[in-house]
């Protein structure tokens, strides 16, 4: 009885929960297929649902849609290398720290990780001014370096965690081998790894491509902003075409959503990962 009690609580609070949650998505996706006038008629479902507005936001038939796929190559792009270069860096500190036992490695990670105790948007203006010092400005490579900054201190902790939890005795047996530091890490640590890299990569790709402030301040080219900016666009107008910004927003949010289910398993058992010691 006390099973069958604890289960029916858990769905009587998750039920509510799930439709609080997916009705801005569900609405979201009734203004996509929704005629201009009747997008606002407060209706479960349109009167005469259409897949026009798709067809403007892939054929970029509206002023606010001329570089609709130029700016999400640049979401794209931006969000890959993000995912990329956070991974190169924090696979190798973690790797160092915990494994090589790098001196003063720990002191390092915690001085990164302090950085975090200043809110992000604090920091978008001395990143724009050292952005502009160094001529980068108004480039893709700008808001990358921003990203990969502002995700690598987590993504190292996290790292050095799930590899404190690897057994020393594979390092130990891999040296009596006469394993070097760079076969060690190429052939021990990294495949034992995989769900933590998985894990971290998925969470620097979506902060890349969620990102709003730091893409505003660091790129003003309309044909190469990301398209987080470009959504932003529409507010502009007196007369917003809501209907095409709740489009391309969906549109926009496929990606993410894909990445996420695609690598699920991984993100918990990932993210986790020597959160408890044995």
């Amino acid at each position: 009885m006390r099973r069958w009690f604890n289960e029916a609580t858990l769905i009587l609070i998750g039920i509510p929960v799930l439709l609080w949650t997916i009705l801005p998505i569900y609405h979201m996706f009734l203004f996509a297929i929704s005629p201009k006038d009747s997008a606002f008629a407060g209706k479960l479902w349109p009167d005469n649902p259409t897949l026009k507005n798709f067809e403007f936001v892939f054929q970029q038939k509206h002023h606010f849609l001329n570089h609709f796929w130029g700016q999400l190559w640049s979401s794209t792009l931006i969000a890959f290398m993000t995912g990329l270069l956070t991974l190169l860096i924090a696979t190798a500190a973690a790797f160092a720290i915990s494994r090589l036992k790098v001196r003063g490695g720990r002191l390092i990670m915690n001085f990164a990780l302090a950085t975090y105790f200043i809110p992000a948007a604090f920091l978008a203006v001395p990143m724009y001014k050292a952005m502009g010092t160094y001529g980068l400005l108004n480039t893709k490579t700008a808001m990358i370096l921003a990203m990969v900054a502002l995700a690598s201190p987590y993504a190292i902790w996290v790292l050095k965690q799930a590899s404190d939890k690897l057994p020393v005795e594979l390092d130990e047996a891999a040296i009596m081998d006469g394993a070097t530091a760079m076969q060690l890490f190429r052939l021990v640590y990294l495949p034992l790894m995989v769900p933590s890299l998985v894990a971290i990569g998925t969470y620097a790709v979506l902060l890349a491509w969620n990102e709003y402030l730091y893409a505003f301040l660091l790129m003003s080219n309309e044909k190469e902003v990301p398209l987080s900016v470009a959504l932003g666009l529409f507010m502009s107008a007196d007369d917003s075409p809501w209907e095409l910004l709740m489009t391309t927003g969906f549109v926009y949010a496929l990606p993410p959503a894909a990445i996420y289910y695609a690598f699920k398993k991984y993100m918990v058992s990932g993210l986790t990962a020597g959160a408890v010691k044995s």
